[in-house]
């Protein structure tokens, strides 16, 4: 028995398992495509080009996406979509909850309870917290989970059954599945849809790639040859980091194709993110590849409250419904919206009583931008490391055009009006006292009525050791 057919055959028993309600079926389905890592720049349909520097020299290599190119075409994009988090726990806790994980006691990414406790981290998610996976599980939904999950820590932790999830697999046993963990996680997912054609289902595909470690194949590496570091034996960052890409982007296309083939495409809400900004190519285990990502037009990489470090990729594809090759420039879509807005599409009403962060941007995601109603905040009680332009405050709240960001002793204090300066290099504070006064008054009594714990002395600043 090949391992696909085993794939199948487990898919198809967990398939006679969990049926979906009578009537299930004339509702949408749903997949949600969770890269980690993914910074703006690094998709094409995200404006990455490549470039030659006047000296001839590579600067940016022609990066080959063609699925996800395909999605964008087929789909919308969305240009302010931002995640809950600079890093990926906290992200990912929000997309599931619909709240902003520190209030979940999720800030910063799960690890060993030692280092949780050190943190002040919560080991896992609660699994008393509603979670979309569990309302559309008990709608009658078959639910998967494929991939990084990162939401729970420990011998004890929560089995995924608690979230709702039917079906889990982490799709990667150890260092050695690593390269391979994009088909792996796509394996498995084209046997859920297999095992699922027939009713409603929500299917998560949560990509390791592109986060470090990065170690492809020679073949994956073989496109971008021509891109290589000219050194015998040393490999270039394109060759690394874009081996990687294009090989997820085939995995990507792979699934879409069987959404295709099992005629599923027409009826399946298809969305596609990244659960924070680029790693920084200052952080030693990867600057050999760090130099070829990017957050593109962004001030801030992964950890920085600024642009780069949460504002990334949102793709939305429903044939008939999602506006195809549409770009979306004026709804501001955050991670906590995502379980609200998923709720309304499904049909599935929200229990009474939840108290959630995020709202319904469904009619967004149909074609109609909408203004949010709703302030977006973040707190980051850890340094930020890289360069020190991408070392931003503690805190930050995002209120239509308006976006301030300060620490909680009211130290650097900076206010940019994003649509007109995405880059955050102009800061109005001083121009604009009222509105530092409404939006830091805000601000800090959210932080204050978040839990209690440790802040690492460095967190929020940017000192440099100048000469003396």
């Amino acid at each position: 028995m090949t391992r696909r057919d085993f794939l199948l055959g487990a898919a198809s028993a967990a398939g006679a398992i969990a049926r979906p309600a009578r009537g299930a079926a004339a509702r949408p389905n749903f997949l949600f495509i969770f890269c980690d890592d993914l910074g703006w720049g690094d998709l094409p349909c995200y404006g990455h080009q490549a470039l030659r520097a006047h000296g001839g020299w590579l600067v940016r290599g022609d990066l080959q996406m063609p699925h996800t190119d395909r999605l964008a075409r087929e789909g919308a994009r969305f240009t302010q979509f931002y995640t809950a988090s600079a890093v990926c726990s906290p992200s990912r806790a929000a997309v599931m909850t619909g709240q902003f994980p520190a209030r979940l006691g999720i800030h910063d990414f799960l690890a060993s309870p030692q280092l949780n406790r050190r943190h002040g981290v919560a080991d896992s998610l609660d699994p008393a917290v509603p979670t979309v996976t569990r309302l559309l599980e008990q709608a009658g939904y078959a639910t998967g989970h494929f991939g990084k999950w990162h939401l729970s820590s420990g011998r004890d932790a929560p089995r995924p059954e608690r979230y709702g999830i039917q079906r889990y697999d982490a799709c990667m046993s150890g260092p050695g599945d690593r390269p391979f963990s994009s088909e792996h996680i796509a394996d498995q997912s084209i046997a859920f849809l297999e095992a699922h054609r027939g009713g409603s289902f929500f299917l998560n595909a949560w990509l390791y790639d592109p986060h470090n470690p990065l170690h492809p194949t020679e073949e994956m590496m073989a496109p971008y040859k021509d891109a290589g570091s000219g050194w015998p034996g040393q490999r270039s960052a394109f060759e690394i980091y874009y081996g990687v890409l294009t090989y997820m982007d085939r995995q990507v296309g792979r699934i879409l194709d069987a959404l295709g083939r099992l005629g599923l495409a027409d009826n399946t809400v298809v969305i596609f993110s990244s659960d924070n900004g680029p790693e920084s190519g200052l952080i030693p285990f990867i600057s050999q590849y760090g130099t070829a990502t990017t957050a593109g037009p962004f001030r801030g990489l992964k950890r920085s409250l600024y642009e780069g470090g949460i504002r990334t990729p949102f793709i939305v594809r429903w044939p008939g419904h999602a506006p195809a090759a549409k770009v979306d420039n004026d709804t501001v879509i955050g991670g906590v919206d995502f379980l609200p807005t998923v709720c309304k599409l499904a049909g599935v009403p929200l229990p009474a009583g939840l108290s959630l962060d995020g709202e319904d941007l469904s009619p967004a995601l149909l074609g109609k931008p909408r203004r949010r109603t709703r302030p977006l905040l973040w707190e980051n009680r850890f340094p930020v490391y890289g360069h020190i332009l991408d070392m931003s405050p503690m805190l930050a709240i995002r209120d239509g055009n308006w976006k301030l960001l300060l620490n909680p002793d009211r130290s650097r204090v900076e206010l940019y009006d994003i649509p007109r300066d995405p880059t955050e290099m102009n800061n109005l504070a001083e121009r604009n006292p009222a509105v530092v006064k409404r939006l830091s008054g805000r601000l800090l009594a959210w932080q204050a009525a978040l839990p209690k714990g440790p802040v690492d002395p460095r967190a929020g600043r940017n000192d440099y050791p100048w000469p003396r």
